[in-house]
């Protein structure tokens, strides 16, 4: 597509940037992957936990995590080599294999089953649904995204149509935003309300700025939210690496399927120091309510039908990808013997 073209072009140069910055640690004797994540989030606590608890060490791994701050930039450092694997959005991959792309990306592992972001509006209301943005203008994220592309999904199917004319009821989803700054937008005064991620949107709720009305995942369902993404050519020469790595984010979803939000809260406290341990585990115990990560790291043909569904729905797929060129499941199914 030419416009995830133009996306990655303009995203390139701000991810050279962005990882050129990153530290280079001591040679540990372990295999180093840059691993580039579409943001830094709660959502992803089964990653965090594989690291914290050693799981990737036991794997003889040792990831250096590197923030992107949306799937067109992830994807754009996976596509430069400036990292190893992309932690995003599958339709990310559905993108570039229908550009034609002979080394495209392929997801392996798959860590959440379903939106992770909440919608935040300006005053308390324990009763909200869909309905209730009629009428309004909400943030929506980069247009194509599967945030942005899920929450049009909740609004069509709530019966609400999408539009720029509110005064007659029209939802206005706004993605001229881009994801990293949707939260300051938000408080600075855009919108109505706002989807934001984890821990973005206590933080908002704790100054005072926003009140979190509900979960996108828990109205819209099970999709293939983010999954771990490698070039084809990469995964062909380190099979062992990618099983290893495979290994690692099994062992971290299994923990957090065992185990009660505050000890989550506690290992992963190191990577989110701006909240108190307190509201790490509300947010924890959040994500686990609402069933936000797999059980295993399995991408099912099934889901990513339903993501293109999506994706169709929101007038954002012209073609579909065929699901045996850009996932595969062999490393997850291993990983689980």
């Amino acid at each position: 597509m030419k416009k995830l073209k133009s996306l990655i072009s303009i995203a390139l140069v701000a991810v050279m940037s962005l990882l050129g910055a990153g530290c280079s640690s001591k040679d540990s004797g372990l295999d180093k992957i840059k691993l580039a994540e579409v943001t830094h989030s709660v959502f992803y606590a089964p990653q965090y936990v594989a690291i914290e608890q050693g799981f990737f060490k036991d794997e003889g791994i040792e990831v250096e995590l590197l923030g992107a701050q949306g799937a067109d930039k992830t994807m754009a450092a996976l596509l430069s080599g400036e990292v190893q694997i992309g932690l995003m959005g599958p339709e990310a991959s559905i993108y570039v294999y229908n550009q034609g792309s002979k080394d495209y990306s392929i997801c392996f592992a798959q860590l959440t089953k379903r939106d992770g972001s909440f919608i935040v509006g300006r005053e308390p209301n324990d009763n909200f649904t869909f309905d209730d943005l009629k009428g309004k203008e909400i943030l929506g994220g980069r247009k194509g995204g599967v945030p942005e592309m899920t929450l049009e999904y909740g609004i069509k199917n709530s019966g609400l149509v999408i539009g720029e004319d509110t005064a007659n009821g029209e939802v206005n989803v706004r993605t001229d935003i881009q994801f990293g700054v949707m939260a300051g937008a938000f408080t600075g005064g855009e919108g109505d309300y706002v989807t934001l991620f984890e821990p973005l949107a206590t933080s908002i709720e704790k100054e005072g700025s926003g009140y979190i009305m509900t979960s996108v995942g828990q109205e819209t369902g099970e999709i293939p939210f983010t999954a771990y993404s490698a070039l084809g050519s990469y995964i062909e020469k380190n099979a062992d690496l990618i099983q290893r790595f495979t290994n690692a984010v099994y062992k971290g979803q299994q923990f957090v399927q065992t185990h009660p939000a505050e000890e989550i809260a506690k290992i992963i406290s190191p990577h989110f120091t701006e909240l108190s341990l307190e509201d790490l585990t509300t947010v924890v115990a959040r994500y686990k309510e609402i069933d936000a990560w797999c059980q295993d790291p399995v991408l099912k043909e099934e889901s990513l039908t339903r993501l293109m569904d999506v994706m169709e729905l929101a007038g954002e797929l012209n073609e579909r990808a065929p699901y045996n060129e850009i996932v595969t499941t062999k490393y997850a199914e291993k990983a689980m013997k």
